[in-house]
């Protein structure tokens, strides 16, 4: 029968280790009584070959004992490994010292930066994008990131990149769809108007894939969004476009406020007493005053209004 393989995900456990401040003076006391009893033994017998056999064997343990001694730096840690056994991570600064062959293996818990290559994309609406993210994270859990992913920061890599695509092809590049409608009313989440929400969804989203390396994503934003080369230009003459568009319209509702405003306050001061047909001429003469795109040129009537 075989024997079933373990699922269980990795959990980081605080390791033990003695304070090297402490251990280096004993092993020092330890190599000098065992020197100073070799150099006695070995005058008492006067023989070469016992000698040998003692150096043979007491250096080694001497280079063994040595190899116990490891330093963590501020903001590191070392996982301890004895026999393919996890024992533990230090992650308090300072010099210790641990049995012989323990495997130590360091771990940064800095934050680290990094930028993912720019890459192309069909965002929503299946238009070709440009789309690169800047990532903040660092580890959280030092066994997962050892022993449960096989190179937790080319792991990091891939599911960066993966992230980036799945959440470009959620959402449109900008709130409108391929008709020229505005979407943003819709509550639909746009990749160049929405950046903080669409940065909490990229870090949420890499933050579930990282789960099992042990990574915790600080933050993550977009650093580079542009559409693809070969519609770059189509795209800009449809936003030149639609902001034409929008200035026009935003221009003839106030020309016909101020119209309104200008032939409620003739009829209420008395000024004048404009009939219908009279209303629309000066309706027309002010639209096209304030309307137009070039400076009007204005002609005198020097005789009645219907000649």
């Amino acid at each position: 029968m075989k024997p079933e393989q373990s699922t269980e995900i990795s959990s980081e456990v605080p390791g033990s280790a003695t304070a090297g401040a402490v251990a280096l003076p004993i092993v020092l006391i330890s190599i000098v009584l065992v020197a100073v009893r070799f150099g006695t033994w070995v005058q008492d017998h006067q023989t070469e070959a016992y000698a040998g056999i003692l150096m043979a064997i007491a250096l080694p343990a001497l280079l063994l004992t040595i190899t116990g001694f490891f330093v963590v730096p501020p903001n590191k840690s070392v996982a301890l490994v004895f026999f393919g056994k996890y024992r533990g991570t230090i992650r308090k600064e300072g010099f210790y010292w641990v049995r012989p062959f323990m495997s130590k293996l360091p771990i940064s818990l800095r934050a680290h930066n990094l930028a993912s290559e720019t890459i192309k994309v069909n965002d929503l609406h299946g238009n070709p994008i440009e789309i690169g993210a800047v990532i903040v994270w660092r580890v959280r859990d030092t066994a997962k990131a050892s022993f449960d992913v096989e190179d937790y920061q080319d792991y990091i890599n891939v599911q960066v990149e993966t992230a980036i695509r799945e959440l470009a092809k959620t959402h449109p590049y900008e709130s409108h769809s391929p008709d020229g409608e505005d979407t943003s009313s819709d509550g639909q989440i746009s990749l160049r108007s929405d950046t903080d929400a669409v940065s909490r969804e990229l870090t949420a989203e890499l933050q579930q894939r990282l789960d099992r390396a042990g990574v915790e994503v600080l933050e993550a934003r977009i650093s580079h969004l542009a559409y693809a080369l070969e519609i770059a230009s189509a795209m800009l003459q449809r936003q030149q476009a639609a902001a034409i568009i929008s200035a026009r319209k935003l221009i003839v509702e106030g020309a016909v406020g101020m119209v309104e405003h200008a032939l409620a306050d003739l009829q209420g001061r008395g000024v004048v007493d404009l009939d219908d047909e009279r209303k629309a001429t000066m309706v027309s003469n002010l639209l096209v005053v304030l309307c137009s795109h070039a400076a009007p040129t204005p002609v005198i009537n020097a005789g009645s209004l219907y000649n």
